[in-house]
C-alpha cells in the first residue's frame, strides 16, 4: 500500500503547543511518527549562566505554563542544595500543599483537554475548567498570582499562608472530593469514550522502562515509581504518601492514573493543613548575590505532574556555571513514536493528549 506523509502542526488545535508531527500512514493506519521541535526554544539553560541566583525564577515558571510553580520550586531546592539552606518544617508543609494544589490543577486542564482531542462532548471539557479556576483562586490568595507565582524563596516562601486560607481550602477539598467521582461516572460510563481510550496506544511495562518514560505515563504501564516515595522530599513520608498506578498502558490507564492523582492530592492537602505546625514561613530577602556555595555541584530531582524532572547545576558564586535540566515531556514525547504505530490517525491526538506534554517543558 502506497504511504502517504501528512503534516501535522507545527499550529493546530491538539497538539498543545507549537510542535509539528510528520507522521507517515498506509490508508488511515499510522505507520511512523516525525515530531519536529525547537518552534518555542528560548535557551533557559544557557540564559541560567547569565544571570544571578534569584533573577532565574521567572524563566522557570515559563516551562511548564500549566504548572509554574513545580518547576520554580524545583529550581528554588536546586539553589538550596547547593547554598546548603535548611527549609523550615512549616515552609515544607506549604509547599507540599500548593505542589499539590497546582498538581489538581494541571491535571484538571490535562483531563478537559483530553476529552476535546477525541471528540467528546464539550461538557467534560467546562467541568475540568471550571473546577480548576477554584483550585486556580486558592494558589492566588496564597501568592498573590493565578499563573505565575515566583513565590519561592531560599528557606521558605516569599509570604506565609493568609489567615483563612485553610478554611477555604479544606471547603474546596471537600467539593473536589465529590465532584471527582462524578467525572469518572460521567467519562467511563460513555462507550464513545471508553472505544476511543481502551487498547489504544499501548506501551508494556518493559517498554515503559526502556524508553525512560516517566510520571503518569510510567504508572500507568504498571511501573509504580514515583520521586514523591522514592526518594521522598519535605514531608511526603509524613503524610503517607501512596503513588498510583495501573497496568494496561493505554490511553485509558493514562487518563485514569491521573484522575487517581488528583484523589490522592486532595487527601494529601488535606493532611498537611490538618497537621501544618506553628512558626515563619518566609524564606530569604532576594538578593542578587547569594551565599557562597558550599556544594560545588547540585543534583534535585521532583516529581512534576508531568513526570519525573532532575536538575543539575554546577554553583559558582554569584550564579550557576551550568545548569542542566531533564525535562518530563521532552521525555514522554520521544516515545509517540512507539506507541502511535499501527494505530489509526484519529487516535493520535488522544495518545498524544495522554501524553500531556507541554512544549516549554519540551524546547526549554
Amino acid at each position: 500500500m502506497t504511504v502517504t506523509r501528512i503534516n501535522v502542526g507545527p499550529v493546530h488545535p491538539s497538539t498543545h503547543g507549537v510542535i509539528r508531527l510528520v507522521v507517515d500512514l498506509e490508508g488511515d493506519t499510522i505507520v511512523n511518527v516525525e515530531p519536529h521541535i525547537g518552534f518555542l526554544h528560548r535557551g533557559v539553560e544557557k540564559l541560567a549562566e547569565s544571570r544571578m541566583y534569584m533573577q532565574i525564577p521567572p524563566y522557570m515558571e515559563k516551562l511548564d505554563y500549566v504548572a509554574p510553580m513545580s518547576y520554580n520550586e524545583a529550581y528554588v531546592a536546586t539553589v538550596e542544595t547547593a547554598m546548603g539552606i535548611q527549609v523550615s518544617e512549616r515552609s515544607q508543609y506549604i509547599r507540599v500543599i500548593l505542589l499539590e494544589l497546582q498538581r489538581i490543577a494541571s491535571h484538571l486542564l490535562s483531563l478537559g483537554t483530553l476529552c476535546n482531542d477525541i471528540g467528546q462532548t464539550f461538557t467534560a471539557f467546562m467541568w475540568a475548567f471550571k473546577d480548576r479556576d477554584i483550585v486556580l483562586d486558592l494558589l492566588q490568595e496564597a501568592t498573590g498570582s493565578r499563573m505565575f507565582y515566583v513565590n519561592m524563596r531560599l528557606g521558605g516562601l516569599r509570604e506565609d499562608l493568609p489567615a483563612d486560607f485553610s478554611e477555604h481550602t479544606l471547603n474546596t477539598m471537600d467539593y473536589l472530593e465529590k465532584r471527582i467521582p462524578e467525572y469518572v461516572a460521567y467519562l467511563e460510563k460513555n462507550p464513545i469514550f471508553t472505544e476511543r481510550m481502551k487498547g489504544i496506544g499501548v506501551i508494556t511495562r518493559d517498554e515503559a522502562k526502556q524508553l525512560g518514560v516517566t510520571g503518569p505515563v510510567l504508572r500507568a504501564s504498571g511501573v509504580n515509581y514515583d520521586v514523591r516515595r522514592s526518594n521522598a522530599y519535605y514531608v511526603y513520608s509524613k503524610l503517607h504518601f501512596t503513588p498510583k498506578s495501573l497496568q494496561d498502558g493505554d490511553n485509558f490507564s493514562r487518563y485514569k492514573v491521573r484522575i487517581l492523582e488528583i484523589q490522592e492530592s486532595v487527601r494529601l492537602v488535606k493532611s498537611a493543613l490538618k497537621a501544618l505546625p506553628e512558626g515563619n514561613a518566609k524564606g530569604m530577602q532576594v538578593k542578587l548575590r547569594s551565599p557562597n556555595p558550599v556544594n560545588r555541584i547540585s543534583v534535585v530531582n521532583r516529581e512534576l505532574p508531568k513526570g519525573e524532572c532532575m536538575m543539575y547545576m554546577v554553583a559558582d558564586p554569584q550564579k550557576p556555571y551550568r545548569l542542566s535540566i531533564r525535562s518530563p515531556s521532552f521525555i514522554n514525547l520521544a516515545a509517540i513514536n512507539h506507541m502511535a504505530k499501527g494505530e489509526r490517525f484519529a487516535d493520535l491526538f488522544g495518545i498524544l493528549g495522554t501524553l500531556d506534554i507541554i512544549m516549554g517543558c519540551v524546547d526549554r
